[in-house]
């Protein structure tokens, strides 16, 4: 086997909040969404539509959203699982102090930026969904 690409799905109560939160938050862009009748691919949200499945981005990071009904239909692995993981998703970024800065200006209440024993210099905070997101940086 060799392995190309890792992109997470995460199980969501809501496509758009969730895509405006790491929109606005973490500047994440919308590469394409689903809408819930499924019948096709949208780059943008429209208004007054819901949507199933989003993919958003940034540099070389990729995360996909979809909505709980959805994905406990495709997954049917997590049909008797709550939302939630018990998983850290870690990205490693440059200029940690600043964007540090600008989650807690935001009111994000992320953890202390604290150099861990590995050498990285990190924090985390949690989605609007509950999970987890670990932010570091190389500590030179």
């Amino acid at each position: 086997m060799k392995a190309n690409k890792l992109t997470p799905n995460f199980e969501v109560k809501n496509i758009r909040e969730t895509v405006a939160f790491y929109q606005n938050f973490l500047g994440f862009s919308l590469t394409m969404a689903v809408p819930e009748t499924q019948d096709g691919i949208e780059q943008t949200l429209a208004d007054g539509k819901e949507y199933v499945y989003a993919l958003v981005g940034k540099d070389k990071v990729e995360m996909m959203f979809q909505r709980t009904d959805s994905f406990k239909e495709d997954v049917s692995l997590a049909k008797d699982i709550s939302l939630g993981a018990s998983v850290s998703f870690y990205m490693e970024i440059d200029g940690i102090e600043d964007f540090y800065g600008q989650i807690k200006s935001n009111g994000l209440n992320p953890t202390e930026l604290k150099t861990a024993w590995y050498g990285m210099r990190e924090f985390y905070i949690t989605d609007n969904n509950g999970y987890i997101l670990g932010f570091a940086e190389k500590n030179d």
